[in-house]
């Protein structure tokens, strides 16, 4: 069968609400660990993760961090007075700046793309609140400027240049949980929703897979000879997205941004193209990394914004891809030291599912995923269609699912 033939149905299981982990047990490496080692299933605590791993190999983490994207205004008269409609605006990416960056060290104007909420109410008068922050007050404001594909655009002015606008979604934004959740944020979500090496702002949604690693459990991997690289992808809204087609190539596949240093490229090839994914996101842009280098081979004077990965790349033409992903790596590095570039900005729309051939991740460290998700067919694909065995241990052993649940390593 062919990937985009897949029946969404055939990737359905039971998934009963207790089973979704609502809150963070409260020692992050103290979750439970499944171990799929080569069709065999067992289990252990997320701590001794390290003892499970072979020794000298690479480990690479998305260093991406949750962004507090969900802002609330209250519609207001000429005179500024509340008229008691509640409407959201959800950042889902920046437009101008469209760097993420310098996005958040803007001062006096932006504009994002947005999700609106209660949208109907927002006619054409900005919206606006009153802010103190740092001692000193602002009034900022929001304007549908139109839309822009399935979102918004919208303009964002505050009237003191002396603040940013990392330090106005501090004061005002709150950090967007999952919604099958079911609850409202918590000022605790702000620690247990981020990994404990985010660095990078942007995300709206946490990269939940490396929720489980403490500082020590970072140590032990080095202890145990471990090597660790960061990369960053933007975890959008569409990781949310429910496949709603009858068949996966009917799927309109998200787009996320990824910012990979020359540094992790040449770890990798030091490690013979071959590494150790923590969560989906790692995976979605270690395996981006082997088509942008295709497309290098292709094209050697390809231009950065040139090298984005179409969903269904990977599908097309298979033929090419039988490329060692060492040579293709090497290809992208030559590349990026041509073009004196330092760290490779792109985005990726990648859809991996039962069909696809890995090319760099050899194992995998993930949660457990919805049902009918783009990320249960990554899994499956992974272990050659076995999620099932995986699913169905998780399911009888009392293990916890979702964003804050429990942990699995997969060896295929």
């Amino acid at each position: 069968m062919k990937t985009q033939e897949i029946q969404i149905q055939d990737y359905n299981y039971p998934l009963p609400d207790e089973r979704i982990a609502k809150f963070p047990i409260a020692e992050r490496d103290h979750s439970k660990l499944l171990i799929y080692n080569k069709g065999e299933v067992g289990e252990d605590v997320f701590f001794n993760l390290p003892n499970h791993l072979p020794k000298g190999a690479l480990m690479v983490f998305n260093n991406t961090k949750v962004i507090q994207a969900r802002l609330h205004f209250r519609k207001t008269n000429e005179q500024g007075e509340s008229l008691g409609a509640l409407i959201e605006v959800f950042l889902l990416e920046p437009y101008a700046p469209a760097d993420y960056e310098q996005m958040f060290q803007t001062s006096g104007r932006c504009s994002w793309l947005c999700i609106i909420g209660n949208q109907k109410k927002w006619k054409d008068a900005p919206l606006q609140r009153k802010l103190t922050i740092k001692n000193e007050s602002l009034v900022f404001k929001a304007t549908r400027k139109g839309e822009h594909g399935t979102s918004q655009l919208v303009e964002f002015e505050w009237d003191n240049e002396h603040i940013s606008f990392a330090e106005i979604l501090d004061a005002m934004g709150e950090l967007p949980i999952p919604p099958y959740l079911n609850r409202e944020a918590e000022e605790s979500d702000k620690t247990t929703y981020q990994t404990v090496y985010s660095k990078i702002k942007g995300s709206v949604a946490a990269p939940t897979a490396g929720l489980h690693f403490t500082d020590k459990v970072l140590h032990d991997l080095d202890a145990h000879g471990i090597e660790r690289e960061e990369l960053t992808l933007h975890v959008g809204a569409g990781t949310f997205k429910p496949v709603k087609s009858e068949t996966i190539g009917d799927h309109q596949m998200h787009t996320e941004y990824v910012a990979v240093r020359r540094h992790t490229i040449e770890r990798l090839i030091a490690h013979d193209g071959a590494a150790i994914a923590v969560g989906t996101t790692s995976v979605r842009t270690l395996e981006s990394l082997y088509y942008m280098g295709l497309k290098v081979l292709r094209n050697p004077d390809i231009r950065e914004e040139n090298l984005h990965v179409n969903q269904w790349e990977p599908y097309e033409n298979p033929t090419p891809n039988t490329q060692h992903p060492t040579a293709v790596l090497q290809a992208l590095l030559d590349w990026m030291v041509r073009n004196d570039l330092t760290v490779l900005h792109s985005s990726t729309q990648i859809i991996i599912a039962p069909g696809y051939d890995y090319k760099i991740v050899k194992m995998l460290v993930t949660n457990f995923h919805q049902p009918q998700s783009t990320l249960l067919l990554l899994v499956s694909a992974f272990v050659k269609g076995d999620w099932r065995k995986i699913y169905d241990y998780a399911l009888s052993h009392d293990f916890r699912f979702l964003s804050y649940g429990d942990s699995s390593l997969l060896i295929p």
